[in-house]
């Protein structure tokens, strides 16, 4: 006969061990310093913001001399990558008429957006969060947020 205090072990060291990794808030430090020497290197302040696999803000950082706009499309951005599991820019391309997508960025009660610079953070093969990057030009907001995840 199989021992059930065994089994219970088992058990819970075997959920445990593919428990998805976390977004957590030290991480979230470490991209957003990233970004911004990134930013800081080419010269653009930009809003930075990450949101956890559940779309919560985990933190948003501001430059000096960034715009103000763009407090609210980081966010954007870095929900849009991770509700639809893929970057802003791949979004983009699928919205465009005649896209599989054509149409989608009008829903979401604004909450979606077609601009670079939205990308998912992948940690083991699981999406556990997104970055949004907003200030400068499509491309510098996009080559920060890739910076950042380096």
């Amino acid at each position: 006969m199989i021992n059930e205090d065994l089994i219970k072990k088992l058990s819970s060291d075997l959920i445990s061990s593919i428990k998805t990794p976390k977004l957590t808030l030290k991480m979230a430090k470490e991209i957003l310093e990233k970004a911004e020497r990134k930013a800081e290197s080419i010269n653009v302040p930009v809003v930075i913001a990450l949101v956890d696999d559940g779309g919560n803000l985990i933190a948003q950082h501001r430059m000096d001399n960034s715009i103000l706009i763009s407090i609210k499309v980081s966010f954007n951005k870095a929900y849009t990558a991770l509700a639809l599991k893929m970057s802003t820019e791949r979004f983009n391309e699928l919205v465009l008429p005649g896209k599989p997508l054509y149409g989608l960025e009008n829903t979401g009660h604004g909450e979606l957006c077609i601009l670079g610079g939205g990308i998912p953070i992948v940690s083991n093969g699981n999406i556990i969060g997104a970055i949004g990057v907003s200030g400068g030009s499509i491309d510098e907001d996009i080559q920060i947020a890739q910076a950042a995840l380096k």
